[in-house]
């Protein structure tokens, strides 16, 4: 399988391409728009809409800056979008001790 976007020869089941770092395949985006837990710096709304997306964070967050400071509108749907896009759920790990534990 050949990456759509740098042309390099990538594996069949690869979902990122090695070499350029952009997804691949059936996993174009992400299935629901939410606030990630990690890597967000405010509230995470501008890293929700970029991974929705699939662009890259810097990008969302420079435009929505652009838009609140050129003409203050883009801070009634930042705040609109804090408190309706849920929240990416937990992600709980298993118990160190129960990993390797089976019954006799």
């Amino acid at each position: 399988m050949y990456c759509n976007y740098c042309g390099k020869v990538i594996q069949d089941d690869a979902v990122v391409c090695a070499y350029c770092g952009i997804r691949v395949g059936a996993s174009v985006a992400r299935k629901r728009l939410v606030r990630p837990r990690q890597g967000r710096k405010i509230a995470g709304v501008c890293l929700g809409f970029a991974e929705y997306f699939d662009i890259d964070v810097t990008l969302v967050r420079l435009v929505w800056l652009v838009t609140v400071i050129m003409s203050g509108i883009g801070l009634i749907p930042y705040i609109i979008g804090w408190i309706v896009m849920p929240e990416e759920p937990l992600l709980l790990t298993a118990p160190a001790g129960a990993q390797g534990v089976t019954n006799p």
